[in-house]
């Protein structure tokens, strides 16, 4: 049968709550003072890019400028120190506090990330001050060189003294010259990168624990990772390329590369030179675009181990469990590129291949960790596609916090990789890491190394308490016996066949213990070994006394400790909805600003849409003006040829009249002398003067059944009064007078269904420019439809003149049109009739005789 497979450990409890990932943007300053410029810093969180010029326009032909906001932004003003307090501090914090951190560099070639991470001389950048944090703040409570010791699978050892000691003397042994800070020769590159006042200190360091710090630095070349420390012995003849490592997992299922160099160091300075060991290995080429590209991505890893002290205070606790070991990552990414502006070949170009192939891995992994976190999604993210996604594999599932640093050059060339990047950073500051759960500690009560201290301290007091003077007695004997005291040599063994320092040890101890002798003798001989045992007692009792407040104020302290931590706890829930608040208030202040804008936008187009109403009804105004004058003079002058053609055709008509009747007069002159005129028989026939009647006109359509007509002299008929309100009051003394009738402004079918006679008064313009009324009478009937018709029958004209006027007409009057004169002879009737036959000429009924249901008048 086969043998089950051994269960793995179970993971660490994963932790709810979350933290976005931090990403800070720092823009380097332009190489030329004359180059275009594509980026503005607007805010401390916020950028701007701007398209440059010549550039094609994207497909709605134009380019619009663009926002991005980070956690901060940092000008090209900023200082390393500025950066470091900002980015890669409160990680070093964490780093002491025992929780992991990445922090890497982002960006396109030339950006200066290695500047950022590494600095210059005078400038440090984040990798020599972190390390030189890290050693201010651990320095007193670092562990002897070999009492932690890697184990070869990502994890620590602790060593007694014992095996430490050999260690330390096999080392020294293998070295001619022992390697200590004091002796130490410093590359000049890193002589002076942190000025003494720029340095910085950690808080709360554990002063019961004792540290080492470990490190390594690697690079990642071509998909292959090669360790930088690593020390092969060099053959000329036939040099052996350096072997590439593996990734594994470890028993905590965090990710490390196998084989690596770790080195302990005790100094910044001697972890100066080891990063500068191995940034000369590193792979860094000349470009197009960059003189000291670099090729591939490195990786720099501190690992500080951490354990506490026994109960003494002294010794590291000889538990492995107890130990915890934190790192941080400080990577510096190589920066994407495009073959077509570098112009590679070769080596070069499947170099970029390499770097942008595992650059867009990282963006790989991002998108699909951002959309299972929004979308709730459980897609696989693909950490194995790369080497660099696949050693940080545990930063994004919850083992340490995560920090980026975009950098980017504001230079117009490189605007279309700064808008991929931007996008990046902005999509990686959408996925959030779990915050890592706190390690427990040893359960020692607190303060052991001081009380240690301070019990040597006390001892050496009473030491020489001791060796005073006695009862007034010369303390000589006593003073040559403490001068006699020696302290021990030095007792470690240089190797196997040391026969020199244990016989010495030995013959120093003898002589103590002889000395110690005489030292108790000498006491004795005083009398002093009572005082000194009341003096015991008495210490005894107050050092118990000390130890009962010393466990008060351990309760105390783990009070206060946990207030802390619920403190810190909500002060980083503070800064986290702080940070939410910032976010969403510069959102706000920017959807504001765009409010802003398009307000102002909007209240400018209103206003020059008022302006162009108000132009448009000036202009309508305007134009109806200019309309409406237009219409009356063409109204006018229309109205006068209408009138003076009248005229002519009313002369021309009277002229024709006139002859006929002179041939008349010719044909029956005879019989007109022999007649006698008859008085009109009507009442209507004495017409004042200039007011004429027309014979009655024929009936014009078929009536259906005539009204029975009364007597005139009974006085039955009933009129309709058609006045229409136009009609103007003219304030003559002859008005027309109608008795029993019905007054109308317009005719209707009901009053005329009731009356039997119909008078319609109507006004117009003479020739001469005076106003005339015409009184249009007509009879009633009904019509075979059941309506009413009307048969008009009469016309009378009411007219005012001007005596002048008049006169000037009756001298015209008496030569025809021909120049012909004129009879004036004639007869009432004849002259009656030539008026009436001219007024029924002249007349105009207008377009306000003809009713609806009536039958339209006919022209005579």
């Amino acid at each position: 049968m086969k043998g089950k497979t051994p269960r793995r450990p179970p993971k660490k409890p994963s932790n709810n709550q979350k933290d976005p990932v931090g990403v800070y943007c720092r823009v380097r300053p332009l190489g030329a003072e004359d180059e275009e410029c594509c980026i503005e810093v607007i805010s401390n969180t916020t950028i701007q890019l701007h398209a440059p010029d010549g550039l094609k326009a994207n497909r709605n032909g134009e380019f619009k400028e663009t926002q991005y906001s980070f956690k901060k932004v940092f000008g090209i003003k900023t200082t390393q120190r500025e950066l470091f307090a900002d980015v890669a501090k409160p990680l070093v914090e964490d780093l002491i506090h025992c929780k992991n951190g990445l922090l890497f560099t982002y960006g396109v070639t030339g950006s200066g990330k290695t500047y950022t991470m590494t600095g210059s001389p005078g400038q440090g950048g984040l990798l020599p001050r972190s390390l030189d944090m890290i050693f201010n703040s651990i320095g007193p409570y670092q562990a002897k060189r070999y009492v932690f010791k890697p184990d070869d699978k990502n994890g620590m050892e602790v060593q007694n003294q014992v095996d430490a000691l050999l260690d330390r003397q096999k080392r020294d042994s293998q070295t001619s010259v022992p390697k200590t800070p004091t002796t130490r020769r410093i590359d000049p590159e890193f002589a002076d990168m942190i000025s003494p006042e720029e340095a910085c200190k950690a808080g709360e360091v554990d002063e019961d624990s004792s540290y080492s710090v470990f490190v390594s630095y690697i690079e990642i070349y071509n998909n292959y990772i090669y360790d930088l420390l690593e020390e092969t012995p060099f053959d000329p003849i036939k040099p052996k390329p350096p072997q590439s490592k593996i990734l594994r997992e470890d028993q905590n299922h965090n990710m490390y590369v196998a084989g690596c160099t770790e080195v302990e160091v005790k100094s910044t300075e001697e972890a100066f030179e080891v990063f500068w060991r191995g940034q000369k290995k590193r792979r860094i080429a000349n470009t197009q675009l960059n003189r000291e590209s670099s090729r591939s991505h490195s990786v720099f890893i501190i690992k500080l181990a951490q354990a506490p002290l026994d109960a003494d205070g002294d010794n590291v606790l000889q538990d492995k469990s107890q130990v915890n070991v934190s790192q941080l990552c400080l990577v510096d990414l190589a920066g994407s590129e495009r073959t077509s502006r570098t112009r590679a070949e070769g080596n070069r170009l499947r170099e970029a291949g390499n770097i942008n192939q595992s650059l867009m891995t990282l963006r790989t992994c991002i998108e699909v960790l951002r959309e299972n976190q929004m979308c709730g999604t459980n897609k696989m993210v693909p950490y194995r596609d790369s080497k660099v996604t696949h050693l940080f594999k545990n930063y994004f599932d919850g083992e340490g916090k995560v920090r980026m640093v975009v950098c980017v050059n504001p230079k117009a060339d490189d605007y279309e990789e700064t808008l991929l990047v931007m996008r990046f950073a902005e999509m990686t500051q959408e996925v959030e890491v779990a915050r890592p759960v706190d390690r427990p500690i040893c359960g020692f009560a607190a303060g052991r190394r001081q009380r240690n201290q301070a019990f040597k301290d006390e001892l050496t007091h009473r030491l020489e308490e001791r060796g005073g003077p006695v009862d007034g007695e010369s303390p000589t004997v006593l003073n040559q016996l403490l001068q006699s005291f020696h302290p021990l040599p030095p007792c470690e063994i240089s190797g196997p066949n040391d026969d020199v320092t244990l016989p010495r040890l030995i013959d120093a101890l003898e002589k103590r213990h002889k000395i110690r002798k005489l030292m108790v003798e000498e006491y004795n001989k005083t009398g002093k070994i009572t005082l000194l045992r009341a003096q015991d007692s008495n210490l005894l009792s107050k050092e118990n006394f000390i130890q009962e407040q010393r466990g008060r104020l351990g309760e105390k302290d783990k009070m206060i400790q946990n207030q802390k931590n619920e403190i810190d706890r909500l002060e980083k829930k503070s800064k986290m909805l702080e940070y939410k608040i910032d976010i969403l208030q510069k959102t706000t202040n920017i959807y504001e600003e765009d409010k802003r804008s398009l307000q102002h936008e909007l209240e400018s187009r209103e206003q020059r849409l008022q302006r162009e109403m108000s132009e448009k009804r000036r202009m309508e105004t305007r134009m109806q003006g200019i309309v409406t004058d237009a219409k009356l003079k063409w109204e006018k002058e229309c109205e006068r040829r209408v009138n003076a053609k009248q005229l002519e055709m009313q002369n021309k008509l009277w002229v024709k009249d006139e002859k006929l009747k002179q041939l008349k007069a010719i044909v029956t002159e005879g019989k007109t002398e022999n007649r006698q005129p008859q008085r009109p028989s009507r009442e209507k026939d004495k017409v004042p003067a200039k007011r004429s009647v027309s014979p009655s006109p024929v009936p014009t359509g078929p009536l259906v059944r005539p009204l029975h007509r009364r007597s005139h002299s009974a006085g039955g008929e009933r009129w309709v009064d058609h006045k229409p309100t136009t009609n103007v009051d003219l304030d003559t003394v002859l008005q027309p007078n109608i008795p029993n009738a019905i007054k109308v402004n317009a005719p209707n079918e009901k009053a005329l269904s009731k009356c039997d006679k119909y008078v319609l008064t109507h006004q117009e313009f003479a020739s001469d420019g005076e106003i005339q009324t015409k009184l249009i009478k007509g009879e009633v009937f009904k019509t075979r439809g059941g309506g009413q018709a009307v048969q008009f029958t009469d016309i009378e004209t009411l007219k005012q003149e001007n005596p002048v006027a008049a006169s000037r007409k009756r001298r015209s009057s008496e030569t025809g049109p021909d120049g012909e004169p004129m009879e004036r002879n004639w007869t009432n009737v004849e002259t009656r009739c030539s008026v009436a036959v001219e007024m029924r000429a002249g007349s105009n009924l207008g377009p306000g005789y003809q009713h609806h249901g009536y039958p339209k008048r006919r022209k005579p």
